[in-house]
């Protein structure tokens, strides 16, 4: 890669650039390995337009990570998810592993870290401010149908701890940022895939 002024960092090759997209898009299956110059790209590149495609946002890190680090048993398939990498890890017992770029809460304050697990799968959610949203932003509604403007998006799954999801999203820009009140955001079409694998009783790591 090369800036305008000769120094590198600045442009993305087709390569890379492709690569980027590809990741943006969360087609990372096991096993798929970048250079040294896309992973580079994909940990740095920060569109400086508004023209630059939305899909390509900061992800903090994408490192592959092994369930046995993390669970006893993939028997009822298993989540991770890294805060700081803002990724989602998934295992299927069927040999799946797949990595997600996701949004996560704005502060320590609203994150949750520990060992939960899917409560209750939501196949079209509707959507409802907590209290404490309420309280940041008197601006929002009260109640969101489900629909394209819904802020869960097209699935959602809750966990054990009250008002936390892994969703989607009707706004992709949160996707690779600090940006939600206390939930997992994903790109819809990785909430569908997550939504479909996942099952009530699947374990779920946030560390």
């Amino acid at each position: 890669m090369q800036r305008n002024d000769g120094k590198p960092g600045d442009r993305l090759s087709r390569r890379a650039f492709g690569r980027l997209a590809l990741a943006g898009a969360g087609v990372l299956a096991a096993g798929s390995a970048f250079a040294a110059e896309e992973q580079e790209a994909l940990h740095d590149y920060v569109p400086d337009s508004q023209d630059a495609p939305k899909l390509l946002r900061r992800i903090s890190g994408l490192h592959t990570q092994q369930w046995q680090d993390h669970f006893g048993s993939v028997s009822n398939d298993a989540i991770l998810v890294v805060i700081n990498d803002r990724v989602l890890h998934y295992w299927g017992s069927d040999g799946f592993y797949r990595m997600y770029p996701t949004s996560v809460p704005l502060t320590e304050e609203m994150t949750r870290r520990g060992r939960t697990s899917v409560t209750l799968k939501r196949p079209d959610p509707d959507w409802r401010p907590t209290p404490a949203m309420l309280k940041r932003r008197p601006d929002l509604p009260t109640y969101v149908a489900p629909g394209p403007d819904n802020p869960l998006g097209i699935r959602a799954l809750n966990l054990g701890w009250t008002s936390y999801r892994i969703h989607g999203t009707n706004d992709i820009r949160k996707i690779g940022r600090q940006s939600s009140s206390g939930c997992i955001g994903l790109f819809n079409e990785h909430i569908l895939e997550v939504y479909d694998r996942a099952q009530v009783g699947t374990p779920v790591l946030l560390i």
